[in-house]
C-alpha cells in the first residue's frame, strides 16, 4: 500500500494497492472469487493467518483492500472491514460485538432500518436499546445499565440532520467502559472524523456521499484494530463483503470526494438560506444555518455542513403531496449523496414503518421533506423547488 500522505485530498488520489508487473496507471479490477497457492505448505501458512495474503474474496480481495485502507487514512482509523451495504455494515458491527443480554444506548433519532434491528430484530436475541433525546444528549448517561455494552449515534441524524456533541459522548462512554460507535455517514470522512473526537468505531453507508453518483451499494466500518478483528471474524464466516467491483467504483470515488463534497456543502447552504425566508415553508434545518439548534456543536466539529436540507412545508400531507407531485426536476428518491438533487418524504418512505409518536419524537412530520442537495447549478434547484411551493 502507499505511503501515508498528509492531506486529506492527496491521501483519497495516492493511496492505492501495489502495482502489477504491467505498471498501470489506474488500479485493475480483481474479478476473482479466489486465489492460488505455491505449494501445500504456502496454502497451511495462509490458513493459519502466519501469512498475509489474500485466500478468499468473501475474505479480502485487492480492490476491498485499497477502498478499507484509504477509509481508515481518511477516517484515522487503524483497521476496517468492507460491507456490501451501510446496513450490513451497522447490523454485522453490532452483532460481532453484542451477545445475548446486552444493552446499547442509542440516540433517538436513527436511520429506519437501524431502529427496526434495535426494535424488531434485537430484542429476540434478548439484545434491549434505550434511547435518549438528541436536544438531551447529557441524558444519555441516565440510561446506563450494569449490561450497557454501547453507546450510539448518528450525526447529523437521518433524516432531521440534528448534530450531536461527540466529544460529550465520548467522555460518557470511556467513563462508563463502553464503546462509542458513530454513524458518520451525512457528514464523511471529508467533513467530520468521530475518531479524533473519541469514537471507537465509524460506520458509513458508502452507498451515499462516497459513490457520490447513486451507482453502487457498500458499507464500511473502520476503527480499533482489535475491535474490527472480531468483526472480521463474524463477517467472514456470515458473508455480507463488498464485491470487489463496488469496491472499485468507491476507491475511485473517493478520489473526487473532497471536490464533490465543497460543492454540495455550498449548494445545501445556499437552499437553506432562501427557503428559510420562504412563506411557504414552516421551518428549515441545516446544521451551518444559525438558526439549527445545534449551530455551534456543528462549527466545532464538521468542516461544512454537508449536503442534506430537512424543511417543512404548510399544509401537512397534502402540502406534502402537492409538493412532491409538482416537482420537475429534482429526482423523487428514497437515496441520498448523489450528484442529482432529490427530494424525500420520510414519513411514507425512509422512516415509514416507525409508529406515529415515534416519527414526532425525531422530528419527522407529514409536511418534512428531506432533500439531498446534488451537483446542479443551485439557481435551478431552486427554481424547481420555488415552483413546486408556488403550487402550494
Amino acid at each position: 500500500m502507499s505511503e501515508t500522505y498528509k492531506n486529506f485530498e492527496t491521501q483519497s488520489v495516492r493511496v492505492q494497492t501495489e502495482k502489477t508487473q504491467f505498471l498501470e496507471h489506474s488500479v485493475p479490477l480483481y474479478l476473482t472469487s479466489g486465489f492460488v497457492f505455491e505449494d501445500s505448505e504456502e496454502m497451511r501458512a495462509s490458513f493459519a493467518e502466519e501469512k498475509e495474503r489474500n485466500l478468499y474474496s468473501r475474505f479480502s480481495n485487492p480492490n476491498t483492500t485499497e477502498f478499507v485502507d484509504k477509509m481508515c487514512h481518511l477516517e484515522g482509523a487503524e483497521a476496517g472491514y468492507a460491507f456490501a451495504t451501510g446496513m450490513a455494515a451497522v447490523f454485522s458491527t453490532f452483532a460481532a460485538l453484542l451477545n445475548s443480554g446486552d444493552h446499547i444506548v442509542s440516540a433517538r433519532s436513527v436511520f429506519g432500518s437501524t431502529h427496526s434491528l434495535f426494535t424488531k430484530y434485537f430484542p429476540k436475541w434478548n439484545i434491549e436499546t434505550s434511547y435518549f433525546s438528541v436536544n438531551e444528549v447529557e441524558k444519555a448517561e441516565a440510561l446506563i445499565k450494569p449490561n450497557t455494552k454501547i453507546l450510539y449515534a448518528e450525526s447529523p441524524t437521518n433524516p432531521g440532520v440534528d448534530v450531536l456533541d461527540l466529544e460529550l459522548l465520548s467522555s460518557i462512554a470511556k467513563k462508563h467502559g463502553l464503546l462509542l460507535i458513530v454513524d458518520n455517514c451525512f457528514a464523511t470522512p471529508y467533513l467530520q472524523n468521530p475518531i479524533k473526537l473519541g469514537a471507537d468505531l465509524v460506520i458509513h453507508s458508502a452507498t451515499k456521499l462516497i459513490d457520490g453518483q447513486g451507482r453502487v451499494l457498500g458499507g464500511v466500518t473502520v476503527g480499533k484494530k482489535e475491535l474490527i478483528r472480531e468483526i472480521y471474524l463474524f463477517s467472514r464466516n456470515t458473508g455480507p463483503s463488498l464485491s470487489p467491483f463496488n469496491a472499485w467504483v468507491l476507491s475511485k470515488s473517493l478520489e473526487t470526494l473532497a471536490v464533490r463534497v465543497d460543492r454540495h456543502c455550498e449548494n445545501a447552504l445556499k437552499l437553506a438560506e432562501y427557503l428559510e425566508k420562504h412563506p411557504k415553508v414552516n421551518w428549515v434545518k441545516y446544521p451551518f444555518l444559525v438558526s439549527h439548534p445545534q449551530y455551534e456543536v456543528a462549527k466545532k466539529q464538521m468542516k461544512l455542513g454537508g449536503n442534506i436540507v430537512a424543511f417543512e412545508v404548510k399544509g401537512g400531507v397534502e402540502g406534502g403531496r402537492t409538493f412532491f407531485d409538482n416537482i420537475k426536476m429534482c429526482s423523487l428518491s428514497a437515496n441520498l449523496g448523489d450528484t442529482r438533487t432529490i427530494v424525500t418524504h420520510p414519513a411514507s418512505t425512509t422512516h415509514s414503518k416507525l409508529a406515529v409518536e415515534d416519527k414526532l419524537a425525531v422530528g419527522i412530520t407529514d409536511g418534512m421533506v428531506r432533500c439531498s442537495v446534488g451537483l446542479e447549478a443551485v439557481e435551478d434547484v431552486i427554481k424547481d423547488i420555488e415552483q413546486a411551493l408556488g403550487s402550494l
